[in-house]
């Protein structure tokens, strides 16, 4: 039974991050995963091979078991709501907040107020539990742009130093939750290369402290 292991990355922010905690495993790529063009890229430990993809990808390829392991964020694994992955580990990177953004000093309408996100499970359950009604509006970049267009009352997005925010006009106003990257594992992957998958763990919490 082989005990190789393909860990998927993240592309950009979750990528940059997870690399320095690789290396203090001593894991390390042979190859620059953003200009080599493998779409599987060996590491100097034989046993584990990276595949660096959109971050929304992370939990299907781990949850389907095309990865055995991944690191993405909290809040592409509770959008995404996948029941078939353990999530072991906190890696404590790529922090940030998800949080309600709208016009300053234009609060959200009393009536259905609309809101666009590229987060629509995360924002419609939100809202759902605070008992409002909302009209979700799907976009997938710019949504700041969308209150100072008229094509939405607020926003629910990612928020770091909250800089695009106030350069656009927009103050946060709702935290929905804290976001940092987890480390996800394939439940087959658990079982059948339980051993491995284990020490990676143990050797990541150690370095994460």
């Amino acid at each position: 039974m082989s005990s190789e292991l393909t860990l998927a990355l993240s592309k950009g922010r979750i990528y940059k991050d997870t690399l320095p905690l690789l290396a203090k495993v001593g894991i390390e790529p042979t190859e620059d995963p953003e200009r080599s063009r493998k779409l599987i890229i060996p590491t100097n430990r034989k046993e584990i091979n990276l595949m660096v993809i959109r971050a929304t990808d992370v939990p299907t390829f781990v949850e389907l078991g095309a990865a055995d392991i991944g690191v993405a964020g909290k809040d592409v694994l509770m959008e995404a709501e996948c029941d078939n992955l353990y999530e072991p580990l906190d890696l404590k990177i790529a922090r940030c907040r998800l949080m309600v953004a709208i016009p300053k000093d234009k609060p959200l309408p009393q009536g259905r107020a609309r809101i666009a996100t590229k987060y629509i499970n995360l924002t419609r359950r939100y809202f759902a539990e605070k008992g409002q009604q909302v009209e979700v509006i799907k976009l997938y970049g710019s949504m700041e742009l969308a209150p100072l267009a008229g094509l939405a009352d607020g926003i629910v997005d990612l928020v770091d130093t909250g800089n695009t925010l106030k350069a656009n006009g927009l103050v946060p106003t709702e935290e929905i939750i804290e976001i940092s990257s987890r480390l996800v594992v394939n439940k087959a992957s658990m079982k059948m290369k339980a051993a491995t998958i284990k020490q990676l763990v143990n050797e990541l919490a150690a370095v994460v402290g």
